[in-house]
């Protein structure tokens, strides 16, 4: 069978093939006293407060499994808007806000509706990986550009503005960002969209950790700067609905037309009993349990970040959001293998994708190598996801004292 240039263009998701390799091992391991830690999915291990399960209990009870317009339930764009609103202190209107079948549609919807064949979206690198395949799918390609620990990890105005060319389409930031958790700072985000507008591109931006903020800072959505900008968020990380498969997205006016006549034949519309269940979401009692779910992930993050250090394991820029830890296993790597015949100076030195392995193998802790999201320095980091308890996590830091000892 043929298969087409498109789809062979797609490259591997590095995660979820180590995520196979874990579950392997994990089957091996199981019942030992040493079962897998997954430390390697960027899933939090929180579920939907009880109240939206009882919201999609009661859609489904009451027959309200129909499909939706195509742009989403108009009361859940409206509650979506009024988050904003008492969130950011932010006038978004509902109008603005297209429902879609998680960020991953939305991000699709946006680059098929202003990406054309050979645009280029630059974005830093390192990033998150499917945000490429989006691209690429639009018949674009991802110009990925450097970024280092001065930078966040983050793209600067300076360097879009050097690498602008005559195909540059726009940029596609996150921020948060996966994998290293790093935000933009707000004025630089402010230049950032300086540039791409004076040169009429586009700015589309993945706040879909946005929620998960922990620092004042940078808990500030790219939308209070203009009504131009794209921004994609999803009720999966912030919100616990992983599984249920629903975002959203921002676009200027003249776009929400486009958008939905594009999603009407892609999709028709997202997950009708996830969206009358992500009403419940903006309930006080779940905003009151979002909030001690958001202080605990900070919590998670203020021990094991530290944690990291004192393994020799660096974390160049301290995460200001998110649930990930970018780390510099490049030392631990020359620890872990020093000695072993199978590198030595005639070979490639083992880098994170070794590293992990490694691990699985040796401590059964599954994380995730940095070859998925970029090739500039990748090779020398692993992300850790802290998306699991306090208890895990401790485990997990004594297992890596055993194996880097």
């Amino acid at each position: 069978m043929r298969i087409s240039a498109r789809a062979q263009r797609v490259q591997p998701f590095y995660v979820m093939e180590m995520a196979k390799s874990a579950a392997a091992i994990a089957r091996e391991a199981a019942g030992t006293a040493q079962p897998m830690i997954y430390l390697n999915i960027g899933e939090p291990d929180f579920t939907a407060p009880p109240l939206v399960a009882e919201a999609a209990e009661r859609a489904i009870r009451d027959g309200h499994t129909q499909y939706t317009q195509a742009t989403g339930l108009p009361q859940l764009r409206e509650r979506i808007s009024q988050w904003y609103a008492d969130r950011f202190g932010l006038r978004v209107p509902a109008r603005r806000i297209v429902v879609t079948a998680g960020a991953s549609a939305a991000l699709q919807l946006a680059c098929l509706a202003l990406i054309e064949a050979g645009d280029e979206i630059l974005m830093p690198d390192p990033s998150y990986p499917c945000n490429r395949q989006f691209v690429s799918m639009a018949e674009g390609r991802a110009v990925m550009i450097p970024s280092t620990a001065a930078e966040r990890f983050q793209l600067s105005a300076d360097k879009v503005r050097q690498a602008w060319g005559a195909h540059t389409r726009g940029v596609m930031l996150a921020s948060p960002s996966n994998p290293t958790g790093t935000s933009i700072h707000p004025d630089e985000l402010a230049r950032i969209h300086a540039v791409v507008s004076e040169r009429g591109g586009i700015t589309l931006i993945d706040e879909i950790y946005l929620g998960l903020s922990y620092e004042d800072t940078y808990g500030h959505s790219a939308l209070a700067l203009d009504d131009q900008i794209i921004s994609i968020n999803s009720f999966s990380k912030y919100f616990n609905m992983t599984g249920w498969r629903l975002g959203w997205l921002v676009v200027p006016d003249a776009l929400v037309p486009v958008v939905e006549q594009i999603a009407q034949h892609l999709f028709i519309c997202a997950s009708t009993v996830s969206q009358h269940a992500a009403l419940a979401c903006f309930e006080p009692a779940s905003l009151a349990e979002y909030e001690r779910r958001r202080a605990e992930f900070k919590a998670r993050r203020d021990w094991f970040v530290p944690q990291l250090q004192a393994l020799g394991l660096p974390v160049p820029v301290t995460p200001d959001g998110a649930f990930y830890a970018w780390a510099d296993c490049s030392a631990a790597c020359d620890r872990m293998f020093a000695g072993r015949s199978e590198y030595n100076s005639d070979m490639q030195q083992p880098g994170s994708w070794e590293f992990a392995f490694e691990l699985m193998k040796r401590a059964h802790l599954a994380v995730t190598p940095g070859r998925d999201f970029g090739h500039a320095e990748t090779a020398r980091y692993v992300r850790f996801s802290t998306a699991n308890s306090m208890a895990q996590l401790k485990t997990a830091i004594e297992r890596l004292k055993a194996v880097l000892a």
